[in-house]
């Protein structure tokens, strides 16, 4: 897939509608406690910067789940819609969202020092703690 190849997607109950322009085909898990507490496990997400666009806008609700980040779900069906950056263009959306069925590469795990111990994935990807995402995002090199 070209990084710069849309891809759409919507909701369990279609009231919400997404297109989207992933950075590339890797997605990563999250295993903060905030992403496990929201979905039931770690968050599978693709980065797709600030190019997204959303139909059904009104069946939209965010929350905000830190200072720096909120969460979007579908208010009628409650599917996750989003992971979002309140002060930089970032978006990660599940990767669960898109229609297609084109592949995936699972490359990265964060907050890996997080991750509890009764579930593991067997991919090799590249693992950081939550001092190194931290760090990843404030622009300090890690």
């Amino acid at each position: 897939m070209s990084t710069e190849q849309s891809r759409t997607g919507q909701c369990l109950c279609g009231s919400v509608r997404i297109t989207a322009t992933p950075k590339s085909i890797h997605f990563g898990a999250c295993h903060c406690s905030l992403c496990r507490k929201w979905g039931g496990g770690p968050l599978l997400a693709v980065e797709c910067e600030d190019r997204v666009s959303f139909e059904g806008e009104p069946n939209i609700t965010t929350y905000a789940s830190s200072e720096w980040a909120e969460r979007g779900f579908c208010n009628t069906c409650g599917t996750h819609l989003f992971y979002r950056l309140k002060e930089q263009p970032f978006y990660a959306i599940p990767i669960g969202m898109f229609d297609d069925t084109q592949p995936w590469e699972f490359t990265e795990q964060i907050f890996i020092d997080k991750k509890p111990p009764h579930y593991s994935f067997a991919n090799h990807t590249k693992n950081l703690t939550e001092a190194e995402v931290f760090a990843q995002f404030s622009g300090e090199s890690g």
